[in-house]
Parts: structure tokens; C-alpha cells; sequence
């Protein structure tokens, strides 16, 4: 790991608290509802096809689970009977969740961040990307929202506070991905529940070796 310092910002500390009291006592919706068991499920659930092969293209055996929520990959009943540390074939998981006070960081063969990007301060998602390239050996496997939530913060503003384009996302990623250039990324973008664009496989050393000098996205 090199020696870039990924302490956030006081606005993401205050962000965290927020989601911490959310994770606690639930969470009060824009049509005013209060959900009482706030950011329980697996999200990699509805990418879990896609993601497996991944894993068994790349032989992923060892996974960090960044922003993991309530995830349990012990649980049986993930699919097909299996638990989710079961159906990838992993030895291996590591889970990163700062509002359930869980830290387990460490590097692994992969990498996976699903749903968590549109809840980090703007100023803060270039350190967190980072941190994210650097945690993996092999691949890092991206999903964030690109719209509201349905979640209010306890302030009253939306749960997903940093909503963009899924372009400005794969600008981003691009960006930090060449000082990482041989990380395979998966990089999804959600423009509203269950709808998707996934964006192609890549890693940025390929961008040398191409003819020509236009990119794919």
C-alpha cells in the first residue's frame, strides 16, 4: 500500500455519524414512513451472476467488502442454498462498515463496493477511490446510485448525498484507475432501482497496448 493519507473529511465524520444513528434507530423516508432496520441487505445480491464469474475468471479467492452494510456471507440461503462465502467459492471475507463500527481492511484479491459511493462527501470520493484501488490485488467491482433514495438522513437530506451521472463516475474512475493500471474494474451505475449500466471490463495498462488512442467506454 503506498503512503496516501485516507483520513476523511470532518463533513464525512459528520456523515458517518448520521448513518451510524440511522443503522441504530432506523430511518424516516421522503413520504415520511419510518423503516425501522436500516441498510440490512446484500446488495451484491442482484449483481451476484456477473460477479461470480468475475471471481472465477480471475481464480478471486480473498474479498473485502467495503461499506458491507448488514452482509453476512456465513448465512446460508444467499442462493441455491449456498451462503454468498459459498456460491463465490471464497476462502476468505473481509468486511469494511464504519456506521456498525466493523474494520476489517485489508488487502485482498478483490474488492467489492456496492451502494456506497453516492453516500460519501464529493470532496471526500477521490481518497476513498484510492483507498479502494489499493485495498485489491486483482479486481475492484464498483456499483453506486445515480439518484435519490428513498432514506432521509436524521437532518432531512436525502440519503444518497452526492448524485451524478453515471459518466462523471466512469470520468472519475478512469481518472484514478491509470495510477492503478493493472486492477481489472467492474464499474455498474444504478439510474433507478434494478435499472443498470454496466459499464465494459478494464484495466488501464490496456489503454497502452490498443492501436490508435481513442479509449472505449
Amino acid at each position: 500500500m503506498n503512503n496516501r493519507n485516507f483520513e476523511v473529511s470532518n463533513k464525512q465524520k459528520e456523515l458517518i455519524n448520521l448513518y451510524t444513528l440511522m443503522a441504530q434507530n432506523g430511518y424516516q423516508t421522503h413520504d415520511d414512513q419510518h423503516i425501522s432496520v436500516a441498510f440490512s441487505d446484500m446488495e451484491i445480491r442482484a449483481f451476484k451472476d456477473p460477479v461470480k464469474k468475475c471471481f472465477f475468471d480471475l481464480n478471486i479467492k480473498t474479498v473485502l467488502d467495503y461499506g458491507c452494510g448488514g452482509s453476512n456471507y456465513e448465512t446460508s440461503g444467499f442462493s441455491e442454498g449456498q451462503s454468498a462465502k459459498e456460491f463465490f467459492n471464497l476462502t476468505e471475507v473481509h468486511l469494511f462498515e464504519p456506521a456498525r463500527d466493523i474494520d476489517q481492511r485489508t488487502k485482498a484479491d478483490a474488492v467489492v463496493c456496492f451502494d456506497v459511493l453516492e453516500h460519501i462527501f464529493i470532496s471526500d470520493l477521490p481518497r476513498i477511490i484510492h483507498e479502494l484501488f489499493t485495498l485489491t490485488e486483482k479486481l475492484l467491482i464498483v456499483n453506486v446510485a445515480c439518484y435519490s433514495a428513498r432514506a432521509m438522513l436524521p437532518n432531512g437530506e436525502n440519503a444518497h448525498i452526492t448524485v451524478r451521472d453515471p459518466m462523471w463516475w466512469k470520468g472519475m474512475f478512469d481518472c484514478i484507475a491509470s495510477e492503478y493500471p493493472d486492477v481489472t474494474v467492474q464499474l455498474y451505475c444504478s439510474t433507478g432501482w434494478r435499472k443498470v449500466k454496466a459499464f465494459q471490463l478494464y484495466k488501464a495498462y490496456q489503454w497502452q497496448q490498443q492501436n490508435g488512442f481513442v479509449v472505449p467506454l
